[in-house]
């Protein structure tokens, strides 16, 4: 059953999920890096199955999104969640019985690849059933902030579980690590098990395409958005190797010191001014900073750009989910979270490959023209939502 909660013990048990989500995202980040080699090192595969192995849980993750949704809404978002920490938990299971079949290695590249695909879908339902969860239990007027915190946890998992992940696997092996990814997500469902569910609201279905259709714009913006951070991710470090340039490992780092600190010092601004304006704003900070990054003579300028980036990635995402939250009733909020969500998902998936086309034919510095001209696209997809356009004194929209 559900429980009419204050404000300041909702929020706390806001942030107890976010941390909840903290712990299960870290065995996503601390697998990416080590999962590659441990199937070339470990397993004797090239460096496409290894590729494979890490690539396939965010295909599993964009998949089962509309599952995620569906779950939310008939069954709770507090069961979406739990169900996903539980998935997270057998995909390390899974992963880890792949280390005692070194021996049969196409046997063990099989047995890791199905791991990774239950690690996608516990990713999927873990973070739609907290958003939805959170949502209902906050109110739809503090979206923004519910889907700041999803962002800080995520993020804040993909910037310390990297590291970690590599650490623990170079000083304990592959087998350790993925003992330590089934009790983080158990430890996240012991936090998050006390606190009552949300009713998910009753009302009539719609299939998924139908819901999409109905969040067309934020999508497009968010999946605009997306460019930028995933060329950046996966090109930065060849530009600045590519120039003869040194530090590109700190391009990352850049982003993500302006990614968090802009979400946490404003991560309520959606709610109060409306999240078109933030979005348009925060797009255009990211076209600065990928233009920054294209033009820039010197390796300083280029790392400001990177600041410059995740500064402006950084509110996107909850700035367009407060207008996804607002264009659907409360019975389909959770379908079009996970709709949203496989939008900036789709995002990371295609920019790696088409990028690299264009690195191959233009050179590196092209990757960050493309993404300065998908984040103006994008400012173009927020200005044209409600309250995104300025208007004139009549009330006509300029």
């Amino acid at each position: 059953m559900s429980e009419v909660v204050a404000f300041p013990a909702a929020y706390r048990r806001l942030l107890a999920k976010t941390a909840a989500l903290f712990l299960s995202y870290l065995a996503v980040a601390m697998s990416l890096p080590a999962t590659s080699i441990h199937v070339i090192d470990s397993l004797h595969f090239g460096n496409a199955a290894g590729g494979l192995a890490v690539g396939i849980a965010f295909l599993s993750t964009i998949l089962s999104r509309g599952y995620a949704g569906r779950l939310s809404d008939s069954r709770g978002g507090k069961a979406c969640m739990q169900r996903g920490l539980l998935w997270y938990a057998l995909a390390g299971l899974v992963c880890l019985a792949s280390t005692r079949l070194t021996a049969q290695p196409g046997l063990g590249l099989a047995v890791l690849l199905a791991g990774r695909l239950l690690l996608g879908v516990g990713e999927s339902l873990a973070i739609v059933g907290m958003a939805a969860w959170s949502i209902g239990l906050m109110g739809p007027a503090h979206s923004g902030r519910v889907m700041s915190l999803v962002g800080i946890g995520m993020y804040g998992a993909f910037a310390a579980g990297g590291p970690l992940g590599l650490l623990l696997y170079r000083h304990a092996g592959f087998e350790a690590l993925m003992l330590v990814c089934i009790l983080l997500p158990l430890a996240g469902l012991a936090l998050v098990h006390r606190f009552a569910p949300v009713a998910p609201p009753i009302g009539k279905r719609e299939s998924f395409l139908r819901i999409v259709g109905r969040i067309g714009r934020p999508g497009a913006a968010v999946f605009l958005q997306g460019v930028g951070f995933a060329g950046l991710g996966a090109f930065f470090a060849l530009y600045f190797s590519s120039r003869g340039w040194a530090w590109g490992g700190l391009g990352l780092t850049g982003f993500g010191i302006g990614f968090v600190l802009v979400r946490l010092g404003f991560g309520h601004l959606p709610d109060r001014v409306g999240g078109a304006r933030v979005a348009m704003l925060s797009l255009a900070v990211e076209a600065c900073g990928q233009g920054l990054i294209w033009l820039s003579p010197h390796p300083a300028g280029a790392l400001a750009g990177a600041l410059l980036t995740g500064i402006g990635c950084s509110m996107v995402f909850p700035a367009m989910g407060v207008e996804v939250v607002r264009r659907v009733p409360a019975h389909l909020r959770g379908s079009a979270l996970g709709g949203f969500a496989a939008c900036q998902d789709l995002a990371y998936g295609l920019t790696g490959p088409i990028a690299g086309l264009f690195a191959d034919r233009f050179g590196y510095s092209s990757v960050f023209l493309a993404g300065m001209a998908c984040a103006l696209l994008g400012v173009a997809a927020a200005a044209s939502l409600p309250g995104g356009q300025a208007r004139r004194a009549d009330g006509a929209a300029v």
